[in-house]
């Protein structure tokens, strides 16, 4: 009677899963096209860089779309969240397509940044994997890296600035969100994450966490930086 239960639920899981995972792709879409409008806002009317301001405004916004997730309003908090991580990207993006190879650099970023997500996530669907072994390797790169930039902050605060460790950090990163997006895919396909809200908060920090990192790199060996 058991195996019974069990060969009836499962279908149900999975069909739960690839709904959840089908309402994240759809979100995930229409809030990566409305962080690029509000980025070209930002662009637009030339905004400035909002710094600590603006971390302090994207912890807020993570805890709402976290305190409504089960409710409509969560939606509207997601784009709101999405929409102003665009704004905030709007002064970078402005920075590159300013200097000599400023276009491609941009295109290049995001061409990259496309094709890594495609790749992966792609890869964790059609080959159904579980990457969950990923979890503790992951959080600890975060903590590193976490740690880095406060200790970087910190000399920069004292004049001390290495563009070599900016660098290595950015590639860090890069490696990081790849393993985030092989990651947070599985979860969704899996049932380790059941709400679309917060998976697609997970798979749209993966992204742009991926594109400003690639952007890095690529206008420093381009020149830009």
């Amino acid at each position: 009677m058991a195996d019974a239960q069990f060969i009836t639920d499962r279908p149900q899981a999975v069909i739960s899963s690839h709904k959840v995972l089908r309402n994240t792709y759809m979100l995930l879409s229409l809030t990566l096209l409305f962080s690029a409008m509000m980025a070209g806002v930002a662009i637009a009317i030339n905004a400035p860089h909002m710094g600590l301001m603006s971390i302090l405004v994207m912890l807020g916004l993570l805890f709402g779309v976290h305190k409504l997730k089960n409710s409509v309003w969560g939606i509207a908090m997601v784009f709101a969240f999405t929409g102003f991580m665009g704004f905030a990207l709007g002064p970078l993006v402005n920075f590159y397509l300013q200097t000599a190879s400023g276009s491609q650099t941009v295109m290049t970023a995001l061409g990259l940044t496309g094709m890594v997500f495609l790749s992966l996530s792609g890869y964790v669907l059609v080959s159904q994997k579980d990457f969950s072994y990923l979890s503790g390797f992951l959080m600890t790169g975060l903590v590193v890296i976490f740690g880095s930039m406060l200790l970087m902050f910190i000399g920069s605060m004292f004049g001390f600035y290495v563009s070599g460790l900016h660098l290595a950090l950015s590639a860090a990163i890069v490696f990081l969100m790849s393993g985030f997006i092989l990651y947070d895919t599985s979860r969704i396909l899996h049932g380790g994450e059941t709400n679309y809200l917060m998976a697609t908060v997970a798979l749209y920090l993966d992204i742009y966490n991926l594109f400003v990192s690639l952007l890095h790199l690529l206008g420093a060996f381009g020149g830009d930086d």
